[in-house]
């Protein structure tokens, strides 16, 4: 009897199995087989992902929300594009996101980047592209092409893109702590205070008879702010013009053509290309909006690699149009172009629509802009980084001036060289270290001839007699792309 009720339980469970494997083949039996003659069309894609939509919904063994589906659906479907500037929004995404375009938001004042793709070979860190400016990042100390490999101890491989953003943002005043990686060996970790994070715009200001303007984001009152500056700069009888692009992650496209608009008076600024004919478009100079106060004036433009999107547009504008000579190093590589399209009020998606073209038809999607002089900071030895590792986890610095408060430029200079005597750093870095730990609560300074080679060497180059002949002589992008190509092809 106990066997004949055993087999009697397991034929019903194997009916059970192959009723729900018939009925499943029937749910999805109208889906076409993809196969080499039969090429399966959007619509029956859709109908596929219909039915495992409703089919899951139905017979999972636990209750669902249809919400965690939805969401699991459009992240899946963006991420398996590869591109980490189209993702899907979610609420809190999307509150963040206004929030930053209306001006202020509470967090660590960081623009990243992140990997779809995560391998052991290559884990999908998270990068930053450049640090916001008088933020608890850029007193931290933390550089454009850092990786942050963890948050909180959680690693940052394991986490999308909202996991990140929503562990950096959050309270005013709650502490999160980051790890950071800085080329192969440095690894420290820096705990950083959440702040009301207010976007900035523009700083400017006269460097002896050079107009020095720095822009920090382009923002809707950035063209407003630079006109600002140059009004300055020309009530200052000002005699050249350094534009510092550095760390600034770009911004709305109006924004820079509106600047780019300033001094050049004719052709192309940038153009956007796209397979969608609405999305192509040039943007045109137009004389009427150029300035005479800039004709003829000697400019320096200094980029880095923090240095990304709408920054690139207008470097490359300058750039290709021979106006400016471009000085510091290589810049990020984004030439694409998003548009954030809400799909209900609280969430929404963020796609790359279309590609950006500087004036010589160049994209620089992954590539960057080079300088016509490139000046980098040295990089440290091992020696060094193992010396700046344990000053960082030491809190050496920090617990200095706790004992000994505000100190002079005389006594920063001072201790930077007792400092040296323990740890194999430059003084020059060291001073820059010490300053930013004393002014961490002050409005960070316009410049720092002391430690700022790159602004340095822009000065210099400003003074030479063949300046204009450097800029006309200098390539455009579209050259220097194709001389690129040429050696690929020996």
């Amino acid at each position: 009897m106990v066997k004949y009720n055993i087999m009697m339980k397991s034929l019903r469970s194997t009916l059970a199995s192959v009723l729900v494997l018939f009925c499943a083949t029937q749910c999805f039996a109208q889906s076409p087989v993809h196969n080499k003659d039969n090429k399966i069309s959007a619509y029956q894609y859709m109908k596929k992902l219909n039915s495992v939509f409703d089919y899951v919904e139905q017979n999972y063994v636990d209750e669902l929300d249809p919400k965690i589906l939805y969401e699991g659906a459009i992240k899946g479907m963006l991420d398996a594009i590869g591109d980490p500037y189209t993702l899907y929004l979610d609420p809190d995404y999307m509150r963040d996101l206004n929030d930053t375009t209306e001006g202020s938001f509470g967090g660590v004042g960081l623009s990243i980047s992140k990997a779809i793709e995560s391998t052991p070979e290559k884990p999908a860190y998270v990068e930053v592209a450049s640090p916001i400016e008088d933020t608890p990042g850029a007193r931290a100390g933390i550089l454009a092409g850092d990786l942050i490999t963890a948050i909180d101890g959680m690693p940052t491989p394991d986490m999308t893109m909202n996991d990140v953003l929503a562990k950096l943002r959050g309270k005013i005043g709650e502490p999160v702590t980051v790890s950071v990686r800085r080329g192969t060996n440095m690894n420290f970790d820096v705990t950083l205070i959440r702040a009301l994070i207010e976007v900035p715009t523009v700083k400017y200001g006269m460097i002896g008879d050079t107009g020095y303007v720095r822009l920090i984001q382009f923002t809707p009152e950035t063209p407003h702010r630079v006109q600002e500056a140059l009004d300055s700069f020309e009530q200052n009888h000002y005699k050249n013009l350094i534009i510092d692009l550095r760390d600034n992650p770009g911004g709305l496209i109006t924004s820079v053509v509106e600047i780019a608009d300033k001094f050049i008076d004719n052709g192309p600024i940038v153009s956007t290309k796209s397979r969608l004919l609405f999305e192509n478009h040039v943007y045109n100079a137009s004389k009427a909006k150029t300035l005479s106060s800039t004709k003829n004036k000697p400019i320096v433009v200094l980029i880095n690699r923090g240095s990304a999107s709408a920054s690139e547009i207008l470097s490359g504008a300058l750039k290709d149009n021979h106006l400016a000579l471009l000085v510091g190093d290589r810049t990020y590589g984004k030439g694409s172009v998003q548009q954030v399209i809400p799909l209900s009020e609280v969430d929404g998606m963020k796609i790359t629509m279309a590609r950006y073209y500087t004036p010589s038809d160049t994209n620089i999607d992954k590539i960057g802009i080079p300088p016509d002089v490139e000046i980098k900071f040295p990089d440290l030895t091992e020696e060094a980084e193992k010396a700046y590792v344990e000053m960082v986890k030491d809190n050496v610095i920090e617990n200095y001036l706790a004992e000994k408060g505000k100190l002079s430029e005389k006594e920063i200079a001072a201790y930077a060289a007792t400092l040296a005597k323990k740890y194999p750093l430059e003084e020059r870095l060291l001073r820059r270290l010490i300053r930013i730990q004393v002014n961490k609560t002050e409005p960070s300074a316009l410049y720092d001839l002391d430690y700022d080679i790159q602004l340095l060497r822009a000065l210099e180059l400003l003074e030479r007699k063949d300046f204009n002949s450097m800029v006309q002589n200098a390539k455009t992008l579209k050259e220097l792309q194709s001389e690129v190509q040429l050696e690929e092809e020996k």
